[in-house]
């Protein structure tokens, strides 16, 4: 505990040298070291720098208001509530799963334009029997440790939430029965006569598209809902940004850095603590909601 009060007490000054005065902080038992500060002004992203300075990559939330539980949740879904790209272990039916994967990762990392990688990567799939999906999602794809209790939790505290990605509806729709999300938005593959085409069907569900899903839904909420957006790349940044608490889940840096909360645990439950749910609060079936 020595070494934990030392590194607060340089925290506090470090939010000190930066006009950041904190009116009270003290540590909660959880995971080793967990700050609670009560910030009265202050840039909470400058905060969270601080932080991380000081503790290093912990889980963490940074807000400027009493922390409560958000009425609305929206999720990327690849690498955020499933552990896979779905397009990258697709490809792997293709046998061209290192190619589409180096074009995932620099669209991920905000170094492509990714409507453009989309198309790109769906283009090489020309030719894919559609039953490579089911064989795909049954044998590569499956939930971050506690999704399914994140949502099902959230849910029973009355939250909304909408899966967003910009993966697809194949692989979405199933997954948010298994999670149990209420509403999904994705992409559609284009697909004749059991075959891919290669294209898309529709417009394209990309980084305006989370945006404007969360905005719809918290407009649907009404005044002084709180929002929860996790993600973990570069085209979750708006949402990240637009939500009460945005948080970064195991994060590209351009996600990471847009985010006043981060998640570097495995499991997602860590948002259940972080917003103060007692484990013996938490659902473990959306069922049982």
């Amino acid at each position: 505990m020595d070494d934990v009060e030392t590194r607060l007490g340089a925290a506090l000054e470090s939010c000190t040298d930066a006009d950041m005065p904190v009116a009270a902080a003290s540590m909660l038992d959880f995971c080793g070291d967990v700050l609670q500060l009560s910030l009265p002004h202050g840039n909470s992203r400058e905060l969270t720098g601080i932080l991380v300075e000081h503790f290093g990559e912990c889980d963490l939330l940074v807000a400027d208001h009493e922390i409560e539980v958000p009425r609305l949740f929206v999720s990327d879904m690849d690498s955020t509530m499933i552990g896979q790209e779905c397009i990258d272990e697709l490809a792997d039916f293709a046998g061209i799963k290192d190619e589409v994967a180096a074009i995932t990762e620099r669209a991920m990392l905000g170094e492509l334009d990714f409507g453009t990688a989309l198309k790109e990567r769906v283009g090489l799939l020309q030719g894919l029997a559609e039953d490579a999906i089911d064989r795909c999602l049954a044998e590569r794809i499956s939930p971050v440790a506690g999704a399914r209790t994140l949502v099902a939790t959230l849910r029973s505290k009355g939250c909304r939430t909408a899966l967003v990605t910009g993966g697809f509806h194949h692989f979405a729709d199933p997954i948010a029965d298994l999670l149990g999300f209420e509403r999904v938005v994705g992409n559609r593959l284009g697909v004749a006569d059991g075959i891919l085409t290669g294209s898309l069907v529709g417009p394209v569900s990309d980084a305006s598209t989370k945006l404007t899903t969360l905005e719809e839904e918290r407009d649907n909420l009404g005044d002084g809902a709180r929002v929860l957006a996790t993600g973990d790349g570069a085209n979750d940044v708006p949402m990240i940004q637009a939500a009460d608490y945005g948080f970064a889940y195991r994060a590209k840096p351009k996600a990471r850095d847009a985010a006043n909360g981060r998640i570097n645990s495995v499991d997602l439950t860590a948002i259940l603590k972080l917003f103060g749910i007692p484990e013996s609060e938490w659902v473990e079936d959306v069922s049982a909601v």
